[in-house]
């Protein structure tokens, strides 16, 4: 993949931010994605294009890495919503509970245990929910 994105067409970019979405949600579109197109279809394209079809497909890192990473600096910052749909991802590409869990333990240093309880807590209805929804 290129790393000069700014010589890519925005269609180029699009579809390789859709490439993405679709390889860490099992075939899937991100349904807020999809449900931001609808009323903010600048900021839904801006996140397709330059989060995912710039930033994220870049090749320095695999995929487990930057699930990782991202689920480490949402919880950092203390955004569950995003660490949940992140920590979703990297478990759809085969991330451990307990790698996810040794990740939350991480946060306590740089963050401090506010932010690691609260992501323990979105961590664990995440798994919970996950439990549930298997046959």
């Amino acid at each position: 993949m290129p790393l000069a994105a700014a010589a890519d067409t925005t269609g180029e970019r699009l579809q390789r931010g859709d490439a993405v979405v679709r390889s860490l949600n099992n075939g899937e579109t991100q349904p807020t994605l999809e449900r931001m197109r609808q009323e903010f279809p600048f900021l839904a394209e801006a996140t397709e294009a330059y989060a995912l079809g710039d930033v994220w497909s870049r090749p320095g890192l695999d995929n487990r890495t930057r699930q990782l990473a991202a689920v480490a600096a949402f919880a950092a910052i203390g955004e569950r919503t995003f660490m949940r749909v992140h920590a979703g991802y990297a478990l759809n590409i085969g991330v451990s509970e307990e790698e996810l869990k040794e990740v939350v333990y991480m946060v306590t240093v740089p963050a401090g245990f506010p932010k690691a309880i609260a992501a323990s807590q979105t961590l664990s209805e995440l798994f919970a929910e996950r439990r549930q929804a298997q046959p």
